[in-house]
């Protein structure tokens, strides 16, 4: 009788062997499967890549050992402070701030006449700007000013820097009286960023109703896009909604003077000379 053979534990196959899996198979073996296939040629592809790249003296990019799936991020380059254009030692800044029609523009030229300031009005410098020959912001001021809207801020704070630097290159003139700008808070972090720090902001506290009644005696001399009814109402709009904000928000850093304008021209002038009597000296 025959003794049993000892059973032979057979190896586990790899992925690529090319040896079969099937029990009984004669002949020394089988085709190769599929998956045997495509395993060898990859691994006959990556060494002809290999040696093609090695001729060629190229340097061979390698696979990290052991890829995380989250890379610890780069560490973020400190941000370089802007210097602003101007010391506020040197150039003085006040915003002058109230709705359309309140009669920021007639009060800066008593101011500019009695106190040696230069008036830069945000909006004249747009309109200038819209009207030069060549200008590739005219169109888009048109738009914006036409629907009441506020233009974009990178456009006014480059109109009014450039307006300063001349006026004390060309006068010597330090002083600004920057009227109907910032509209917005973004506008005003913005110019304080690259251009000074305002020192005041003058703000022209007025009735709405008296404000229209204003704009619409304006508007039939003034030929400027603005000055009717529709967009002098989205104009109220904005004012409320964008540069009221403004006005809260300086008067939380005590730079606010406020002085009523329903009342003759002449009256609100006094009141302004009282406030500006208390921060500057003629002489200065």
């Amino acid at each position: 009788m025959n003794a049993a053979k000892p059973s032979v534990a057979r190896p586990a196959l790899r992925p690529y062997s090319t040896q079969s899996n099937k029990q009984g198979t004669t002949g020394g073996g089988s085709t190769p499967s599929v998956a045997a296939m495509l395993a060898v040629a990859s691994m006959g592809f990556a060494a002809y890549h290999v040696l093609v790249k090695s001729r060629e003296g190229q340097p061979v990019q390698r696979r990290n050992k052991k890829e995380t799936k989250s890379e610890e991020p780069e560490k973020a380059q400190p941000e370089v402070p802007q210097v602003p254009a101007f010391s506020p030692d040197e150039v003085t800044v006040v915003f002058v701030l109230g709705g359309p029609g309140a009669g920021k523009g007639t009060q800066c030229e008593n101011l500019k006449r009695d106190y040696n300031f230069v008036h830069l009005s945000a909006g004249d410098l747009l309109r200038a700007e819209q009207k030069r020959e060549g200008s590739k912001y005219g169109d888009l001021i048109r738009h914006y000013i036409r629907e009441g809207l506020i233009v974009p801020m990178e456009v006014t704070i480059a109109l009014l820097e450039n307006a300063m630097k001349e006026a004390i290159e060309k006068e010597g003139k330090t002083r600004f009286l920057i009227d109907g700008f910032p509209r917005k808070m973004d506008q005003a972090i913005k110019f304080e960023e690259v251009v000074v720090t305002s020192k005041v902001v003058l703000y022209f506290e007025c009735p709405e109703e008296v404000m229209l009644k204003r704009l619409l005696k304006r508007g039939e001399s003034s030929g400027r896009d603005d000055d009717n009814i529709e967009s002098i109402k989205k104009r109220f709009n904005v004012f409320k909604e964008t540069s009221f904000p403004v006005i809260e928000a300086y008067e939380k850093q005590n730079k606010v003077h406020k002085v009523s304008c329903d009342q003759p021209v002449d009256q609100v002038y006094a009141n302004v000379k009282v406030v500006f009597d208390e921060i500057f000296s003629k002489n200065n």
